[in-house]
């Protein structure tokens, strides 16, 4: 037994070793293999023989810099190491309460085709998900002329308390049922691993591979759409608590016995500033129009409409509560505001950062820098693609290790 479990503790090493230096030559885009060593502190004999394995299984390809091709006549050029692009195709979906959408990507995360389904309904059952989500991937693959078996792996994002460690859903707006095994359910219908987590997280991650936040290594994605999301990076890796339900920004509460949250509980953050809830703020005051777009309601805000005005300006005032608590709790070094309500400023106009700034600790240091990134379900669903990289990534790692033994 004690020779078996030095043959696993040596493999676990082998196989950490692969990922330490493939997740090196995806984040540099490309890279020597002495940089690599250097960048890893893994020892570059080392680091030789774990990239020939990744050459021969096509998850890499050398290349030639550009700029060293002026100085081949005085050697051998340098040569870098890239992830190869053809190595694997992976889907990532967005689950938004309108459509489903969908991007299909190459391995180094480069758009193949996009597809969007309309769903019949913002709620449905989990059977009905995974039909969704079939019909969805079939039609993606249609029209990028592709095959359904040509998908490695699928990222699929939604909103609710996800533990993706399981691909297990705790609960989500977008089910009528709680407690549901949707990863197994997906992967029985589909032949294809699947890989699930919080849109928020999905989000965080998108921003750290394409988005403002690469080379960061500390950061908060904030979303704000139907509901209110988080997602926190530490040291490169995104948080999601024990029970994978950490970083519920929208479910912090913010009034005792307060607005009722689609969550079910009451005081919600979600409560006061989701798109649902200043839409039935509006229509609780008795507008003579019953209101269902907020841009419609945003656009009588601006041209000064009392009432309004009045529900923009507390949600105003409660955002700016909640991201002050989340910066005195984590103190970091950026915040990234995004979703579909930042196409309107009032909850990042000068009033709510004047706000944030005077709630916070104070220290004398700048605040944290937050930037404003607007982007749509596409964006969304090329977060839950690079879920889909990353887990199609340490599987075909795991197989390599395997095959070595």
């Amino acid at each position: 037994m004690a020779g078996y479990h030095r043959t696993s503790l040596v493999n676990d090493q082998r196989e950490t070793g692969r990922q330490q230096v493939f997740d090196a030559i995806r984040q540099a885009g490309r890279i020597a293999r002495i940089d690599i060593a250097r960048e890893t502190q893994v020892s570059p004999a080392t680091v030789t023989a774990i990239t020939s394995e990744l050459l021969t299984a096509g998850l890499i390809e050398e290349i030639t810099p550009d700029g060293d091709r002026s100085g081949a006549k005085r050697g051998r050029p340098r040569v870098a190491l890239k992830v190869r692009g053809a190595a694997h195709l992976v889907a990532g979906i967005k689950i938004s309460d309108r459509s489903a959408t969908v991007i299909l990507v190459d391995f180094e995360g480069q758009t193949v085709g996009e597809y969007d389904h309309e769903l019949p309904g913002p709620v449905m059952s989990a059977e009905e998900m995974v039909v969704l989500v079939k019909r969805a991937l079939t039609g993606a693959c249609a029209a990028a002329g592709r095959a359904f078996t040509d998908i490695s792996g699928v990222g699929l994002g939604l909103a609710g308390l996800i533990d993706a460690a399981r691909n297990f859903v705790h609960w989500s707006p977008s089910l009528d049922q709680r407690n549901v095994e949707l990863g197994q359910m997906l992967s029985e219908a589909m032949p294809v691993p699947f890989f699930m987590d919080n849109d928020a997280n999905l989000v965080a991650k998108a921003e750290q591979l394409f988005g403002e936040a690469r080379n960061v290594s500390d950061f908060i994605v904030i979303t704000i759409e139907q509901g209110v999301g988080m997602g926190i990076v530490i040291d490169g890796r995104i948080y999601r608590g024990e029970r994978g339900c950490g970083s519920e920004f929208g479910h912090t509460k913010v009034q005792l016995d307060g607005a009722l949250c689609r969550c079910g509980q009451r005081g919600c953050l979600e409560a006061y500033i989701g798109d649902y809830a200043l839409l039935r703020e509006a229509n609780i005051r008795g507008s003579a129009h019953p209101e269902d777009d907020l841009s419609v309601l945003y656009s009588r805000a601006k041209a000064g409409d009392a009432m309004a005005r009045s529900i923009f300006d507390r949600a105003g005032r409660m955002f700016a509560m909640g991201l002050a608590n989340i910066i005195n709790i984590f103190d970091p070094g950026l915040v990234i505001l995004s979703g579909e309500q930042m196409s309107f400023d009032f909850l990042y106009s000068q009033d709510v950062l004047n706000r944030v700034k005077s709630s916070v600790v104070q220290v004398d240091a700048p605040l944290p820098e937050i930037r404003v990134h607007k982007w749509g379900d596409l964006m969304w669903a090329k977060g839950a693609a690079a879920c889909a990289i990353e887990g199609v990534s340490e599987l075909t790692i795991r197989n390599l290790g395997a095959d070595a033994a």
